[in-house]
């Protein structure tokens, strides 16, 4: 076999190449920085913060909370476009809008993209101490309650696919072995739902179940951890629970 430097190649395009290393960057750790990436590459912050907006613009890769960049829709295979984004927020409204009203809590409804999910849509709850929305962002979903229901429903053969070198540090915290990760989503899938105890947010607490597996969607209802007891998990979870049998019978 003949190896052949790929700065000698006279076919290399330059800026391709870094495109796809950036590419392989992302599938082999799931997040990177502007800084990580113009570190790999030996280039200027500037150049490489230009190669992953462009990979923005374009679906491969997506930008989330600390600036930190995530695999996009279509380097994770769900190829959700703008358009079906708008319609399962409006046909999944309804049932946000009900379920907050007769809980008075706050719930998300949340999409998996990538080993993250976003939160597509929700409803505040009316009382005093209550959880803000967080529509619009981005966070592990390893570390959410919708986000694990939605891991335990894909089954322990997505989880090498979503961490291939384990679970990322979360808010400077060191992250649970991937067996850890795997006997809690087992203990979801007999349970029913899946609990966040002040994973995502120090303040939070919350109770999550799958409603759809493509896309993968998630409903979760979050309340101030100061008022979060195991009577109210119980009620909450019935609540998600009816809810997402009412979702999927129609």
């Amino acid at each position: 076999m003949i190896c052949v430097n790929q700065n000698d190649d006279p076919y290399r395009v330059e800026s391709v190449d870094r495109a796809m290393q950036l590419l392989d960057l992302l599938t082999e750790r799931g997040t990177l920085s502007v800084t990580d990436a113009a570190g790999e590459l030996g280039v200027a912050a500037s150049t490489a913060h230009r190669l992953l907006t462009t990979m923005t613009h374009r679906g491969f890769v997506e930008q989330g909370e600390k600036r930190l960049y995530h695999p996009g829709a279509k380097l994770t295979g769900q190829r959700t476009d703008g358009n079906q984004l708008r319609r399962i927020v409006r046909t999944m409204r309804p049932h946000v809008e009900a379920l907050a009203h007769r809980v008075d809590e706050t719930v998300h409804l949340v999409m998996l993209t990538g080993p993250d999910v976003r939160f597509l849509d929700g409803v505040e709850g009316s009382q005093l101490l209550r959880v803000s929305l967080r529509i619009g962002s981005r966070t592990p979903a390893f570390t959410t309650s919708g986000g694990k229901a939605i891991l335990a429903d894909l089954g322990d053969a997505s989880i090498p696919a979503l961490y291939p070198t384990g679970l990322p540090r979360w808010r400077d915290q060191e992250p649970a072995p991937l067996d850890a990760l795997r006997r809690e989503l087992a203990h979801i899938r007999t349970r029913g739902y899946a609990v966040n105890v002040k994973e995502s947010d120090a303040d939070v607490t919350a109770v999550g179940v799958c409603i759809a597996r493509e896309p993968s969607l998630a409903l979760s209802i979050a309340v101030p951890a100061e008022r979060y007891t195991e009577k109210v998990e119980k009620v909450l979870a019935r609540e998600l629970l009816a809810t997402a049998a009412s979702i999927r019978s129609r």
